[in-house]
């Protein structure tokens, strides 16, 4: 199924003025806006070569811009996508500032986000990501990027095999205290409306005595990419999984609320548990393959969801990224043989 990931620009966009366009070994091709005096406008006039960078290198920077607010970014994301995506199923806090337009997920400043696929267990998903950077750290807090094709063919292919037939599973706990409240996830707290949501994106809930509520989700891990069918590693099953938590941290909820009822974890399709050693892997793979820029004030990134993971590093200093998720899509299992397959490597 082909999609409308990336739009042509409208017919009546205003004609875009030249930009320069320079690709840097670091990370993405960087397009410099030259201190364009209306950001939205230079934003329509560049979406066609915004949109085919996308579709080309997975993702691209745009510099000069001047973003310092997140009302400076609402109307270049709004220019870019049609279709913004309202968050449903966060797994942490996040303030919001339009339809689509978050802050970054709130998250422990000295503790990394591993790669991951924003949303990649609902249904749909977003295709489009747009990051923001309002002000820079003073060091780290990059937002890394990995291209998750070149990922795929990094594993084990044993490993891939299994994950393609059984998939992966993502169980989650909402306790009230630890992650994304249910009002945060679900957009509301009446249990009729959430039971409602579950049925309706293949979500299986059971409401505990106390209120919490326990779910679980079957997911495709391997997706094929909505334009070009190219297979993609699409997933969470390392960002999400309990042996990715910092050693202490895992201590602490496990003695918290036990091993089944931890805030969110994931597991092989069949319900078998993902071992350390296989997480390592899979986070292996993605650092093999994972390319960094330093943030600048000012500046955003466009990134295809689908073909892209990113992460965001441990920082220091002040740090504010506004996070816009559009051009949400419907994936399908991948169909074709994945890219260059590495045997030579052994699944754990």
């Amino acid at each position: 199924m082909l999609s409308a990931l990336f739009r042509r620009t409208p017919a009546d966009a205003p004609p875009a003025a030249p930009a320069t366009v320079s690709a840097l070994p670091e990370g993405p091709p960087v397009l410099d806006a030259q201190g364009a005096p209306d950001p939205a406008a230079w934003a329509a006039g560049h979406r066609r070569t915004l949109r085919g960078l996308v579709a080309e290198h997975g993702a691209v920077t745009v510099r000069g811009l001047g973003l310092r607010t997140p009302e400076d970014v609402e109307p270049v994301f709004h220019r870019l996508t049609d279709r913004p995506v309202t968050e449903r199923e966060a797994f942490a806090p996040r303030d919001t500032y339009a339809e689509g337009l978050h802050s970054s997920s709130a998250w422990p400043p000295n503790q990394p986000m591993c790669m991951h696929h924003e949303l990649s267990y609902t249904t749909p998903c977003p295709g489009l990501l747009l990051f923001a950077c309002l002000q820079e750290p003073s060091e780290g807090g990059a937002t890394a990027l990995a291209d998750s094709t070149a990922v795929l063919a990094e594993l084990p292919t044993e490993l891939v095999a299994r994950f393609e037939r059984q998939g992966w599973l993502l169980t989650r706990s909402y306790n009230g205290e630890i992650g994304a409240t249910l009002h945060q996830s679900f957009g509301t707290d009446d249990h009729d409306a959430i039971d409602a949501y579950c049925r309706d994106h293949g979500i299986d809930r059971s409401w505990q005595a106390d209120g919490s509520l326990h779910t679980r989700q079957h997911r495709s891990a391997v997706v094929g990419h909505p334009l070009s069918g190219r297979p993609c590693w699409f997933n969470q099953i390392a960002f999400l999984n309990e042996w990715t938590l910092a050693p202490e941290v895992r201590e602490f909820l496990v003695a918290e609320y036990g091993s089944d009822n931890l805030p969110f974890n994931t597991r092989y399709g069949n319900g078998d548990p993902v071992s350390p050693d296989v997480v390592e892997l899979i986070n292996e793979a993605y650092a093999a393959h994972t390319v960094r820029r330093p943030w600048r004030t000012g500046e955003l990134t466009l990134v295809d969801n689908i073909r892209t993971a990113h992460s965001r590093e441990a920082y220091e200093g002040p740090r504010a990224v506004v996070v816009g998720m559009g051009d949400p899509v419907s994936l399908s299992p991948a169909r074709s043989p994945r890219l260059a397959p590495n045997p030579g490597r052994a699944a754990a």
